[in-house]
């Protein structure tokens, strides 16, 4: 952990023209540099899905996933229109067609860059599904799963499509590894451009943490957030110009002003074979849950 590539198999980013304004806003402080940036801009670190804008920031996503279940297999086909707000799988119908894409089946995962024994293909076809737990909230399932016979481990990375390419802003979500093993892990990642902000990210048997990679390169800024995944768990990214904010359950973990991103980027929800400590076992799994996702534009009105 601490160190983290982004994998070589991504495809580089169409960059868009976002228009920014800056505005002042309540719960805004100035930054070093002068730009206005979030502290705690929407105050939430439970578990209910925030609606609505808050500080500087314009909600353009909140998924509950209390809508149509998605079933096993219905996150295929998506290598259309890869890395760009065009792309979907056409696996999938409706609103998730609309919102949600996945690294397509056969993209290698970080693993197969850092000569590990044991590396990640994505399949987002038979790990991702959505729909109710046992006391009917709904949520988004990854169950990564490695085979017996000691096989690539089957990842997953999912991108919503309403915030691919989009420049600054906020990124929450809730989440819980509700069935852990050694040799998974996570790193939610915006990354491009010799830049790169991770949150959350880690193996799922360790702590959960954040890391920024300067622009142009220097010491990475690591920032511990939590000590077990096995936990319900709100992380939020907040990027705004010249400032990354990382939070955990409402709590700041994590401030960075050196080298952040300028350029349009994807939030990717990455999940894959893990980069340190034991690879995962031949016919072993574990499974994250979401159980809603937000995500705001900043400077927009």
């Amino acid at each position: 952990m601490g160190s983290h590539a982004a994998a070589k198999r991504r495809r580089p980013l169409v960059s868009g023209v976002l228009g920014v304004t800056l505005l002042g806003a309540l719960l805004c402080v100035p930054s070093a540099g002068g730009a206005p940036v979030s502290a705690d801009a929407c105050r939430r670190g439970d578990t209910e899905l925030p609606r609505g804008d808050c500080g500087p920031f314009w909600q353009v996503l909140a998924e509950d996933f209390n809508g149509d279940r998605v079933p096993l297999g219905a996150f295929s086909d998506c290598d259309h229109h890869a890395d760009t707000s065009a792309a979907y799988c056409a696996g999938l119908t409706g609103t998730y067609r609309d919102n949600w894409w996945a690294y397509p089946t056969g993209w290698r995962d970080t693993a197969n860059d850092r000569a590990r024994d044991v590396v990640g293909v994505y399949h987002p076809e038979d790990t991702v599904s959505v729909g109710a737990a046992a006391n009917g909230d709904g949520r988004m399932r990854v169950r990564m799963w490695r085979p017996a016979d000691g096989g690539p481990v089957h990842a997953a990375a999912l991108v919503p499509r309403a915030v691919m390419q989009m420049k600054y802003g906020k990124y929450s979500a809730r989440i819980k590894v509700t069935e852990q093993a050694a040799g998974y892990k996570s790193a939610w990642l915006h990354y491009g451009g010799g830049c790169e902000m991770d949150h959350p990210e880690g193996e799922w048997t360790g702590s959960l943490s954040a890391f920024h990679h300067p622009c142009g390169g220097g010491e990475q800024g690591s920032f511990r957030g939590a000590d077990d995944w096995t936990e319900w768990h709100t992380v939020s990214t907040e990027w705004t110009p010249g400032s990354v904010r990382f939070f955990v359950d409402g709590r700041e973990t994590g401030h960075d002003t050196r080298g952040v991103p300028d350029e349009p980027l994807s939030w990717v929800l990455q999940n894959e074979s893990a980069l340190e400590g034991p690879g995962a076992a031949p016919g072993s799994s574990a499974q994250l849950e979401i159980t809603w996702v937000a995500a705001y534009a900043y400077g927009w009105k």
